[in-house]
């Protein structure tokens, strides 16, 4: 499937999917490859995902404890800062409100950085991080996600471009106040919201 948005959609297909692109997106049906550096190697015996930052009590969750957290599927679409968009995909995981229900966050906790493996990092507000969509996902389509998209964990946080959804996850760091993770060191938008075209922080 392809359309060209650079005419008016012509019917109601067309314009029904028109209206969920982001201004200056593309629709794409391949779920394109793009990271910085090599895929890692991770072994699940010796995964953890960490709690940390402003808790009361950090904790570690195993591979097997985050795989015993009630789960759930959604269906949505992403959206690349690449100016990719890929619509409908049934994403599987576990809610990120259900992994929050395991610590309990200091009054002071306004964001969080997440961390990921090979030092990357994504940086969010607790009001992007918290709304009721976002999960933990490990499954796309029914078929566990490649290594290349993330395997074994990724972020997904829909709302936002699909860099804030980190792949590799490893852990979540609770903070007072916010800071740039690695794709907002190099220019990149602190927020990153789709519809508003927040694509670098220049704008």
């Amino acid at each position: 499937m392809a359309f060209n948005f650079f005419r008016r959609p012509q019917n109601e297909r067309e314009r029904a999917v028109a209206d969920r692109l982001p201004p200056g997106q593309y629709l794409t049906e391949k779920w394109p490859v793009l990271h910085y550096g090599s895929v890692p190697r991770v072994d699940l015996d010796t995964w953890t995902l960490a709690l940390e930052g402003l808790v009361t009590a950090p904790r570690a969750l195993s591979h097997a404890e985050f795989k015993q957290l009630p789960r759930r599927t959604v269906k949505s679409d992403v959206h690349c800062v690449t100016r990719w968009s890929m619509l409908d995909s049934r994403w599987t995981g576990v809610p990120v409100a259900e992994v929050m229900k395991l610590v309990e966050l200091k009054p002071e906790a306004t964001h969080v950085m997440v961390h990921a493996e090979h030092g990357f990092t994504a940086n969010l507000s607790l009001d992007d991080f918290l709304r009721e969509e976002n999960m933990l996902v490990d499954t796309r389509n029914d078929e566990p996600i490649a290594p290349e998209h993330g395997w074994p964990l990724r972020l997904f946080v829909p709302h936002l471009y699909f860099w804030k959804s980190a792949k590799w996850l490893r852990g979540f760091e609770f903070m007072a106040g916010d800071r740039p993770g690695f794709w907002e060191h190099y220019g990149y938008h602190m927020r990153g919201d789709p519809w508003q075209e927040e694509r670098y922080g220049w704008q």
